[in-house]
């Protein structure tokens, strides 16, 4: 990549660059998307996320084209939900994923949350030896989403 890739919050005109990511990666890993209930909050990303208090950013190369994302959604006691955090194949290992976390977990902290907590399946390795880096904790959630058989927690400072 010529130049640095520049992180944004998205907008609903990012909704279909954003779902050919996600499904994009969840094909490439084997897992099937859910555009009618797990993925429906990809249709309409303002209201899902920015008009609850979250956030949605993406991650853009020097075309503009959408290499990266993750959005946090606002729960219950002053938690969120890290989701949607992707990279496309050929900009992992690059650094970008510990971009996109990091900066997933300053919002997180900017937006007064005090937990993070994410769903994730087995097959996704690289993700999950990220998050376990950065302290998140497997921990037992009332259900899990049907494409998830994971979930990790990190208590914010």
């Amino acid at each position: 990549m010529d130049a640095e890739p520049r992180l944004r919050e998205a907008t609903n005109a990012d909704c279909e660059a954003v779902r050919d990511l996600v499904f994009t990666v969840l094909a490439e890993y084997g897992l099937k998307p859910d555009p009618g209930s797990t993925d429906a909050d990809l249709s309409d990303i303002e209201q899902s996320y920015l008009a609850r208090g979250g956030t949605f950013r993406i991650l853009e190369s020097s075309d503009g084209s959408v290499i990266g994302a993750y959005g946090l959604y606002p729960m219950e006691d002053r938690a969120c939900e890290l989701r949607k955090m992707y990279l496309r194949r050929e900009c992992r290992g690059q650094g970008l994923g510990r971009r996109l976390l990091d900066d997933a977990l300053a919002e997180a902290r900017r937006l007064g949350f005090r937990r993070v907590v994410l769903e994730t399946a087995s097959v996704l390795k690289e993700a999950i030896a990220l998050y376990e880096r950065y302290g998140f904790a497997p921990y037992q959630p009332d259900h899990l989403s049907s494409r998830c058989d994971q979930a990790y927690l990190l208590e914010l400072t």
